[in-house]
């Protein structure tokens, strides 16, 4: 049960958070990148280009951007997550709807906004690694909000 007066609070933690989970995603990916020898994905940043009209003009522009998406994408769904906590999940619980509700939206929205191909093209390992990072997104949000909400 969602307690009154906590709804800023669950988000503020969960924004704390979210940034500890977009961190571990990068390092996760950056070592995938490397074992795999590909470059990284422009297609949150692009999406986000998209939505906001925004277009950098040169590599280290959209460089800047897309770190800024990949941290502001992560903080807001960090927010989710503490919502989630405030609402009276349990913590594994709460972590499990935060990875499907982070990993559903851009299986959807990127396609929908025509960034990506549909996962169904991608090939099953593409679609492992990319569930993966999410995971330890998800994962790693849920862990810091436990260390960072000691109210609970």
């Amino acid at each position: 049960m969602m307690r009154p007066g906590r709804l800023a609070a669950d988000a503020g933690v969960g924004m704390a958070a979210g940034l500890a989970g977009a961190l571990a995603m990068t390092l996760s990916s950056t070592m995938e990148m490397r074992l795999r020898d590909r470059q990284a994905s422009s297609a949150p940043a692009d999406a986000a280009g998209k939505v906001l009209g925004v277009r950098p003009v040169d590599d280290a522009g959209a460089a800047r951007f897309s770190r800024a998406v990949h941290y502001g994408y992560g903080a807001a769904w960090g927010m989710a997550r503490g919502v989630l906590a405030g609402a009276g999940l349990p913590p594994a619980v709460a972590t499990a709807w935060h990875l499907a509700l982070v990993w559903g939206s851009e299986l959807v929205a990127l396609p929908a906004l025509g960034v990506t191909s549909p996962a169904t093209r991608w090939g099953a390992s593409e679609v492992a690694i990319d569930g993966w990072h999410h995971l330890v997104y998800a994962v790693t949000t849920g862990v810091a909000h436990g260390l960072l909400d000691r109210t609970r």
